[in-house]
């Protein structure tokens, strides 16, 4: 089992969720967060001046997927997410020791 923790711009998001849906990837968690990397922010106008502002709105997303459906869920991710500009995000993977259902106690697998 892995973590896919991937994020991406908030336009995005519905996309992102359609493709996992046909996958079978049928939970995730989405977070709204803000956040800059090579876009460095940008500028908005405030009472007719304009003012940088640090940070982007992002959406962070959080999936728990099997093993065997990784590489299939990070391609759905990126290619959903993709526009080509700067600032369209990034995917980190992460092993998962143990995944818990606390209403069924179900493990691993089972629990996903």
């Amino acid at each position: 089992m892995h973590m896919i923790e991937c994020i991406i711009k908030p336009t995005a998001i519905d996309e992102v969720k359609n493709k996992l849906s046909d996958l079978g990837v049928l939970g995730m968690t989405a977070l709204e967060c803000k956040g800059f990397g090579k876009q460095k922010g940008h500028t908005q106008r405030y009472r007719g001046g304009r003012m940088a502002v640090g940070f982007v709105p992002k959406i962070l997303i959080k999936v728990a997927v099997k093993s065997e459906d990784l590489d299939k869920a990070v391609d759905a991710i990126a290619s959903a997410a993709r526009t080509g500009q700067v600032g369209d995000g990034k995917l980190f993977v992460y092993p998962l020791e143990k995944v818990v259902r606390v209403r069924t106690g179900e493990t691993d697998n089972d629990a996903l």
